[in-house]
């Protein structure tokens, strides 16, 4: 939400929300000020903290107004986000690689490493639940050398590209499956698919491209449309990613979450990718210009679509998610919103302002330690030793004999 709103205030120039957004966006940074508070270590998984992460970059590039000096800033929040998945602790030897999708070793989940989202049978329903880590992780890492030209990010975001292509989350075609469990060498792959996770490594890809680009010219990087000496690897990765999106989930040139939109069972978090997708493939346009003939012309009719479907409620400003149907369908809630939001503000992307950089006007401060101050409770999973197995084994007897007792005596009736 505050990543749309970030990019809302940029793309209208409206400053109504900028201060509630920087509360917000300031208020869960947690102790080691790396999007880690203690109140969620229980559901913490590298997409949320990555979510944080990208929301923080996008305040960056934007030039959104710089917290005060004593608080944490926004380049070196996205920094301390990357920094604290990158540590080895997070990447295992398992899979051959990859981040998992939670964080502390105890969560369910921690045996699961992903691109996007993994499906977990309940009884006779199925609960489909978030875990985007390693787009995330290769998102932010591209972003970073963009706009620090610090070639060690881009090394890292190149490293989980090959991956998540070469672990099978991601296929010749630019399809992008869900994940697997370690338990399984990651070969039970889940190929569910999910719109934002394409748009999350499409515009992780753009960024790339930028970079090398830019790099390769030796200069200020402000791309125009029809140029393309840059790095040939990435323009195809990105033009295979838009060509792959498009097809799958905008059938018609209306976004379509193929997932869960025809029978409507889509999760809370789902209702909102058709926003991720509109803002990050906008994004997408600014820093692969090769990409916008194809993509804007999708964006404008998929949003034509969206906004009929805002007339639901008395007012008549509640937004539908069915936007195929050209109406509203009943449906309602922040992600409905954020989703036409995000469409509608897109529109605006060729008035818009490049994303920014250091060396193009980017003020938000960095800092290469951040992330440094982290907590460590993700801990690695060591194995318990003799001495570990006997003092349990000690403790186990004590509290089974406790609890014999206790029910040898109730049965007394004392």
């Amino acid at each position: 939400m505050w990543g749309a709103l970030i990019d809302y205030w940029k793309l209208t120039g409206d400053p109504s929300y900028n201060d509630v957004i920087t509360q917000a966006m300031l208020w869960q940074v947690g102790p080691g000020r790396d999007y880690m508070p203690p109140n969620v270590t229980a559901s913490l998984g590298n997409d949320d903290q990555g979510f944080w992460g990208m929301s923080a970059m996008t305040a960056a590039e934007n030039g959104f107004p710089d917290p005060p000096d004593d608080e944490p800033q926004w380049l070196a929040l996205a920094q301390a986000v990357f920094h604290t998945q990158a540590n080895p602790d997070r990447h295992d030897t398992t899979c051959n690689g990859g981040l998992r999708w939670q964080i502390p070793l105890s969560n369910n989940g921690y045996n699961y490493k992903n691109s996007k989202v993994i499906p977990i049978s309940t009884g006779n329903s199925l609960t489909r639940i978030v875990g985007i880590a390693n787009g995330c992780f290769f998102n932010l890492g591209a972003r970073l050398a963009r706009y620090t030209e610090n070639q060690t990010y881009a090394d890292w975001a190149e490293k989980t590209w090959d991956w998540v292509s070469g672990v099978g989350f991601m296929d010749k075609d630019y399809n992008i499956y869900d994940g697997g469990h370690v338990e399984h060498n990651c070969t039970d792959i889940n190929r569910a698919q999910f719109s934002y996770n394409s748009a999350v490594y499409l515009l992780g890809a753009a960024h790339m491209y930028n970079y090398v680009r830019c790099a390769l010219m030796d200069s200020r990087c402000l791309l125009t449309a029809g140029q393309t000496n840059g790095d040939e690897k990435w323009k195809v990765r990105t033009q295979g990613l838009v060509d792959a999106t498009i097809r799958i989930f905008f059938p018609e040139n209306i976004a379509y979450e193929i997932a869960c939109e025809e029978h409507m069972s889509c999760t809370t978090d789902m209702l909102s990718f058709k926003g991720y997708v509109h803002r990050w493939m906008a994004i997408t346009t600014q820093v692969a210009p090769f990409t916008a003939p194809k993509i804007l012309p999708v964006l404008k009719a998929s949003a034509q679509a969206a906004i009929l479907t805002c007339t639901g409620e008395a007012s008549g400003r509640a937004c539908g998610f069915r936007w195929n149907t050209k109406a509203y369908d009943g449906s309602h809630g922040a992600g409905q919103q954020m989703n036409v939001l995000g469409a509608v503000s897109s529109l605006l992307i060729e008035q818009a302002r490049v994303p920014l950089t250091n060396s193009t006007g980017g003020t938000s401060k960095g800092d290469p330690n951040a992330g440094s101050q982290s907590d460590t409770f993700m801990g690695k999973l060591i194995p318990p030793t003799t001495a570990d197995k006997a003092g349990a084994g000690i403790i186990t007897v004590i509290i089974l004999g406790a609890a014999v007792g206790t029910f040898g005596w109730m049965s007394t009736g004392v």
